[in-house]
């Protein structure tokens, strides 16, 4: 079982910067992808940005050039920083782990939330 647990949301101005943290802990497949999504009030869950193990690296159009994902295998934690915020950005965002080593498995966190004000 992984458990997933994030940190770092909170209240920001439009324009400032926040970083999120996602530290996983119990049995980590060395072969993963990990990434953060968001879900606002009345819309869809997305995704925000992911990275493989390799360090390979995929963004949602609305946040190219603004936030970058980062990982630290050695401490199995998952890193998102965000810059230029826009009140668009606010939403709850949640930590994930996908492996498909022994078939596909996914593992979620809780959810930390993001308030972008204008």
């Amino acid at each position: 079982q992984v458990q997933l647990m994030e940190s770092g949301g909170g209240l920001v101005q439009a324009g400032g910067s926040l970083r999120l943290s996602c530290a996983a802990s119990g049995i980590i497949f060395t072969i993963n992808t990990m990434g953060w999504y968001r879900q606002a009030p009345g819309k869809q869950r997305e995704l925000v940005a992911k990275i493989t193990n390799r360090g390979s690296t995929n963004y949602a159009d609305s946040v190219k050039g603004r936030f970058n994902i980062s990982r630290d295998n050695a401490k199995n934690t998952l890193y998102l920083q965000m810059n230029s915020l826009k009140p668009e950005d606010t939403a709850v965002y949640l930590c994930n782990l996908q492996t498909v080593q022994f078939g596909f498995r996914q593992y979620w966190g809780q959810g930390t939330q993001v308030t972008v004000s204008s």
